[in-house]
C-alpha cells in the first residue's frame, strides 16, 4: 500500500468541511484542519474542535488571510481541500497564491460540493455564487495545480429532513410543496458519504485533473417518487401542491437573500434537472460509486427511516 496523503482542510469546522475532516481521519490518513484562534476559543465550535481532537486531527493555527500561516500550514501537507463558506469563495485565489508559493501540493480540492457549475443551468442569484466558483476553477487551471473537483449534488441533511418545505422542521405529515412537475430526478448525498469519496479520491490517479461526480443509483430520486416513499413509510397520502416553472421564477425575484438563493438553486436542481442531467465523459469526469463501490454509502431509502 502506498503511503497516506496528509491531507489539510480549510475550513474544517464549518458544515461540510467537519465530514471531511473526519472521514480523512478516520481512513488513516494524517490530517490537519487551519483553524483562527478565535475558532478554537469558540464554545459553540468547542464540540467539532473536541472531536477533531479525540480523532487525532493535528489542528493548525492560521488564517485565510494570513499568507504566511498559508504558506507555512499547506508546506505541511501533500493534499489541500477547501471547504469555505459561499462568502470566502473569491478570497481561495489566497490559497492558490499560497500552494504556487509552497509547491509541493499533489492536489488541490477548491470548495465546490454541489452541482457542477461549469454546467449549471442556474439563474440569478444562484448563478453568481456558481460564477464565483467557476472563477476558482479556472484560476486552479491556469495556476497548473493538479486538482479534483468535487460535485456532490444535494446534501441530504440540508434537503431530505424538511423536503425542502419553506419553514419546516421536519419531513412533511399533510402537505407537501414540489416545484415543477415532480418528475425531474436529483441526487441526495449523506454528508459521510461525501466525506469518504472527497478524501478517497485525494490519492487516485484517476481523479486527477477531473470532476468526482458523486451520483450513487440508491439517490437518484424524482420529487414525486421520494413523496411516494415517504407516504409509503409512515402510511399516509400527503395533499401535494405543484408550483408552476413561471411562479418559481417569479418568487425568485420577489423574495430577499438568502431566500431567493436557495430558490434559485431549487430552481436549477428540480426544474431543470442540473444534478442528473449532465452525461459523464471520460475526458472531463469520473462517478465516485463507480470507482468506490466497497464505500457502503447510505441509500435515500435509508436515510428517511429515521424519520418514520
Amino acid at each position: 500500500m502506498a503511503e497516506k496523503s496528509k491531507i489539510l482542510v480549510i475550513g474544517g469546522t464549518g458544515y461540510i468541511g467537519k465530514f471531511i475532516v473526519e472521514a480523512s481521519a478516520k481512513l488513516g490518513n494524517p490530517t490537519f484542519a487551519l483553524v483562527r484562534n478565535e475558532t478554537i476559543s469558540n464554545s459553540d465550535k468547542a464540540p467539532i474542535i473536541d472531536n477533531f481532537k479525540k480523532l487525532g486531527v493535528n489542528l493548525v493555527t492560521g488564517d485565510l488571510y494570513n499568507h504566511e500561516s498559508l504558506v507555512k500550514a499547506i508546506k505541511e501537507v501533500d493534499v489541500v481541500i477547501s471547504t469555505v463558506g459561499a462568502f470566502q469563495l473569491a478570497d481561495q485565489v489566497k490559497i492558490i497564491d499560497a500552494i504556487k508559493e509552497a509547491g509541493n501540493v499533489k492536489r488541490f480540492f477548491p470548495s465546490e460540493f454541489g452541482v457542477d457549475v461549469d454546467r449549471t443551468s442556474a439563474v440569478e442569484p444562484a448563478k453568481s455564487t456558481f460564477d464565483v466558483k467557476v472563477q476558482i476553477r479556472r484560476a486552479t487551471e491556469a495556476a497548473g495545480i493538479p486538482y479534483t473537483f468535487v460535485s456532490a449534488n444535494l446534501f441530504a441533511g440540508y434537503f431530505i429532513p424538511t423536503f425542502s418545505q419553506p419553514g419546516a422542521t421536519a419531513p412533511p405529515r399533510d402537505k407537501v410543496v414540489i416545484l415543477g412537475d415532480g418528475n425531474v430526478t436529483a441526487v441526495y448525498n449523506k454528508e459521510e458519504d461525501i466525506g469518504s469519496y472527497t478524501i478517497l479520491a485525494a490519492d487516485d490517479p484517476r481523479t486527477l485533473n477531473k470532476i468526482l461526480y458523486i451520483k450513487p443509483p440508491g439517490n437518484i430520486y424524482s420529487f414525486n417518487q421520494l413523496v411516494s416513499l415517504w407516504e409509503k413509510k409512515i402510511g399516509k397520502t400527503l395533499e401535494k401542491e405543484y408550483v408552476p416553472e413561471e411562479q418559481i421564477l417569479k418568487n425568485i425575484q420577489e423574495s430577499p437573500v438568502p431566500i431567493n438563493i436557495f430558490l434559485a438553486i431549487s430552481h436549477a436542481v428540480f426544474v431543470n434537472g442540473d444534478t442528473t442531467r449532465i452525461k459523464i465523459e471520460a475526458s472531463f469526469g469520473v462517478e465516485a460509486s463507480e470507482l468506490y463501490p466497497d464505500v457502503k454509502y447510505t441509500s435515500v431509502d435509508e436515510y428517511l427511516n429515521q424519520f418514520v
